[in-house]
C-alpha cells in the first residue's frame, strides 16, 4: 500500500445512480478526489456530482476505447457496471463484456486497486448473479487490491424501482416475491457507500475480501407496519402467488420459489457492524430520509 494508492483520485462508475452516486458523494466529503464517469456532462445527477467537487469524464461501456481516456491517472475504481437486458431478460454475456471492459482499462491505465458491488449470494440459485460473479473472478486476475461488496435488498427499494414491475408501494399495498413473516436482509445506500469508503482508505486490510452486505432483516410484514408507524399512512405486504410472479416473469416464480424453500441472503450483520459501528437499521433509515421520501411518494407532498 503506497500513499498515492489511499489518497489519490477514485474512479466512479455509476456516479449518477444509487451506489456510485452514494459512493461519490460519500468520499468527496471525506475528502477523496473522484472522477465520476458519465455519459452525459449536462445530466442533473451528473451536474450535481460537478457541484460537490468531483471531477467529471465521459465514458461508456459499450465503447471501451473512451475507458482507458477516462480513467488516466486515477489510482482506485469503485466499479458498478450496468446491468445488461437482452430480449429474453438479464443478459449476462453482456454484463460480463463490460465488466471485463472495464477491468481491462483500470488495469492499463495503472489502477491497483478496485472496489466492485455486486449483489449478494445465497445458498442456492436464486441471486446466482453469474454475469457478476464473472467480473468479480476477472477483476482478482487483472487488479492487485480488489474488494468485493455485495449488498442484499436497498432499503429505498421501498421507493420503487425503475422498470421493475414489483416493488415499491402502490395503493398502500408493497407486493414482492419474498415469505411474509419470514426475515428479510436489507441495507441503507449510504452504508454501501461506507464500507466502499473504509476500502479505498484501508486497501491492505480489505484487499481480497468479499463481504455480504446487510443492515437490518425485519420481515416484510414487520417493514410495512414500520412504514406505517413512521408516516402515518398505512401499508401492508402481500406475496405474489406463483402464477402472479410467472406472469411477471418465468425468472421470479423460480426465486420466489427458492426464497420459500429457505435459500436466502446470508449476511452476517453483527459482525458488519464490528467494522461500522454506524451501520444502519430500517427504522434509522426511515428517520433519516426514507420517511420523508416515503410520505412525499405516497401522498404527493412532504
Amino acid at each position: 500500500m503506497t500513499t498515492e494508492t489511499v489518497r489519490g483520485v477514485v474512479a466512479v462508475t455509476g456516479a449518477t445512480g444509487k451506489q456510485g452516486g452514494a459512493t461519490a458523494r460519500r468520499l468527496l466529503a471525506a475528502g477523496r478526489p473522484v472522477r465520476a464517469l458519465v455519459r452525459d456532462r449536462t445530466a442533473p445527477a451528473a451536474v450535481a456530482l460537478a457541484d460537490a467537487g468531483a471531477e467529471l469524464a465521459v465514458a461508456d461501456f459499450d465503447d471501451p476505447a473512451g475507458l482507458e481516456p477516462a480513467l488516466a491517472g486515477a489510482t482506485a475504481l469503485f466499479a458498478v457496471p450496468p446491468v445488461a437486458y437482452g430480449p429474453s431478460g438479464s443478459d449476462d454475456e453482456l454484463e460480463f463484456t463490460r465488466g471485463r471492459a472495464l477491468a481491462d482499462a483500470a488495469a492499463a491505465t495503472g489502477i491497483r486497486q478496485a472496489v466492485f458491488t455486486g449483489v449478494a449470494s445465497t445458498s442456492g440459485a436464486a441471486f446466482a448473479a453469474p454475469g457478476k460473479r464473472r467480473i468479480e473472478e476477472y477483476l482478482h486476475e487483472r487488479i492487485p487490491l480488489v474488494t468485493v461488496l455485495r449488498p442484499v435488498r436497498f432499503m429505498t427499494n421501498y421507493l420503487g424501482m425503475n422498470g421493475l414491475a414489483l416493488d415499491g408501494i402502490v395503493n398502500g399495498v408493497h407486493r414482492h416475491l419474498f415469505t411474509p413473516n419470514q426475515p428479510l436482509q436489507i441495507i441503507a445506500l449510504e452504508d454501501i457507500a461506507e464500507f466502499a469508503a473504509l476500502a479505498f482508505e484501508q486497501p491492505d486490510r480489505f484487499a481480497g475480501r468479499t463481504l455480504e452486505l446487510a443492515g437490518d432483516a425485519p420481515t416484510p410484514v414487520e417493514a410495512a407496519a414500520a412504514i406505517t408507524a413512521a408516516t402515518g399512512i398505512a401499508v401492508r405486504y402481500e406475496q405474489l402467488t406463483h402464477d402472479e410472479a410467472t406472469a411477471l416473469n418465468p425468472g421470479f416464480a423460480e426465486i420466489r420459489r427458492q426464497w420459500d424453500t429457505g435459500h436466502r441472503w446470508h449476511a452476517d450483520i453483527e459482525a458488519l457492524r464490528v467494522i461500522h459501528p454506524g451501520l444502519r437499521t430500517f427504522t434509522d433509515w426511515l428517520t433519516e430520509t426514507g420517511s420523508a421520501a416515503l410520505r412525499t411518494q405516497l401522498l404527493g407532498a412532504p
